[in-house]
């Protein structure tokens, strides 16, 4: 099969190669998905899970890739809950190949039935970002109708989808980001828009829950903004400055089947939508994570892998 792949961790970007790769083997309880289409991180070269497995023994060459939408090809020995033939999408394991691959072998406890209306470049939109704004907003931070959130990033991939679950459950929503994000960032349901162009987080708070996916600078100071009690939570990395009556949490994302169907429901429903940009096929996936070139009038780039279905 076609698969993008890297084998050399000091190459970065210019590592990252189309080649032809053994079809995987579906262990107990795996399925193996035909992927129709993927999405990626542009982080993914610097995460330890790219370059070994949890016993830390070398695994290149390494598929990267953790957003998954395709049609289930074959059942591992034991697998149960989902068909041969079934549309799904979901999250493949960190430390296991991912999704930029004709095939990928997958738990599938990770993943979910994909509605025959949502296309699979929504699909492959939808598992990282829509489980990272749910998990960071809802299970980490506890975010509750009447309190304010800050959203930073909030036009971005994972931050879009904050805003409108935020707003849908009944807080008072402050996005932030760059000034060209404000009209998209107001239209999605934020009550507000801070410009991080301007330099200052001052008029973002007080907050119950700030939700962070900048780090950096942005995420030292979105400590002070946080009331008494509240919570600052990120994706970023672990919190050197923490709120001085509050708690900060650092997380990744997990495979949840159940909220998955519940989100693409939602998207279902016209309760969320998502945002996706450019379209490329596989082959262009390699030249597709350079900064320069992701998106396409705004939205995450997808990976298109096969057609139909």
């Amino acid at each position: 099969m076609r698969a993008v792949t890297v084998r050399d961790h000091s190459a970065g970007l210019a590592g990252l190669r189309l080649t032809e790769e053994p079809y995987p083997h579906a262990a107990e309880n795996d399925v193996v998905v035909r992927v129709h289409a993927a999405g990626f991180t542009r982080g993914e070269l610097d995460w330890p899970a790219t370059w070994s497995d949890r016993a830390g023994r070398d695994r290149t060459p390494s598929v990267p890739g953790h957003d998954v939408s395709g049609v289930v090809a074959e059942l591992g020995y034991g697998t149960t809950g989902l068909s041969a033939g079934q549309r799904v999408f979901g999250l493949t394991d960190w430390a296991r190949n991912g999704s930029l691959a004709e095939y990928v072998a997958v738990e599938a406890r990770n993943l979910a039935p994909l509605p025959a209306d949502i296309d699979h470049t929504v699909g492959a939109a939808l598992p990282i970002s829509g489980l990272t704004a749910w998990q960071g907003l809802f299970e980490h931070a506890r975010l509750a109708a009447g309190q304010t959130v800050v959203v930073h990033g909030a036009g971005g991939a994972v931050g879009s989808v904050a805003v409108q679950l935020a707003r849908e459950a009944g807080a008072r929503v402050v996005g932030t980001g760059r000034a060209g994000d404000a009209d998209l960032v107001r239209r999605l349901g934020a009550h507000a828009f801070v410009n991080l162009d301007d330099g200052s987080l001052d008029e973002a708070g007080p907050a119950d829950v700030v939700f962070d996916v900048i780090g950096g600078d942005v995420l030292d100071r979105s400590a002070a903004l946080v009331r008494p009690g509240g919570t600052l939570v990120t994706i970023a990395r672990p919190p050197t400055v923490r709120p001085e009556d509050g708690q900060a949490i650092f997380f990744v994302v997990e495979p949840d089947r159940a909220r998955l169907a519940d989100l693409a429901q939602r998207v279902r429903d016209g309760r969320l939508s998502l945002a996706v940009g450019a379209v490329r096929p596989l082959e262009e996936a390699p030249d597709a994570f350079a900064p320069a070139r992701r998106g396409g009038g705004g939205g995450r780039t997808i990976i298109r892998v096969a057609e139909g279905g």
